[in-house]
């Protein structure tokens, strides 16, 4: 048996688009489409989202999205989901074309709204502060 055989087909051609050694994590997850459970290009396509976006672990409790062992940054996300489309894509016999136009479906994240500055205190009051009679005259 030669090593070409170790492996699925699938699995060849993810090791071939990522050989690069700064690839080793893309090419996991495109392998990771290839051995995905579904039966149907959609539900490769739920897994891929599955594995590369945070989602919570335990429902209703948005802290746990932070124990899930997905890539986590939005960019390392958005690559593992494009590797894992290609595992798909290699499973399923899906055109180059159609894989590279697929995008995840995931909802956008919340918009974080930026708090105004703190005003600054006005100078009169500054002035009371500092020049005040309540401050007390003894040492420490």
């Amino acid at each position: 048996m030669f090593p070409q055989q170790w492996s699925s087909p699938c699995g060849n051609q993810c090791t071939n688009k990522y050989a690069a050694l700064m690839q080793i994590p893309w090419r996991v997850f495109c392998k990771k489409g290839c051995n995905c459970d579904g039966d149907t290009w959609e539900d490769c396509l739920g897994e891929c989202n599955e594995i590369c976006y945070k989602d919570p672990v335990l429902k209703d409790q948005q802290w746990s999205a932070y124990i899930d062992r997905s890539p986590g940054a939005d960019t390392y996300s958005a690559e593992c989901f494009h590797a894992c489309v290609a595992g798909c894509g290699y499973k399923f016999g899906i055109p180059t074309k159609t894989v590279d136009e697929v995008h995840p479906n995931r909802p956008p994240k919340p918009c974080i709204e930026s708090k105004p500055p703190h005003p600054s205190l006005p100078s009169s009051l500054i002035d009371q502060i500092l020049t005040g009679e309540d401050l007390p005259c003894t040492s420490a």
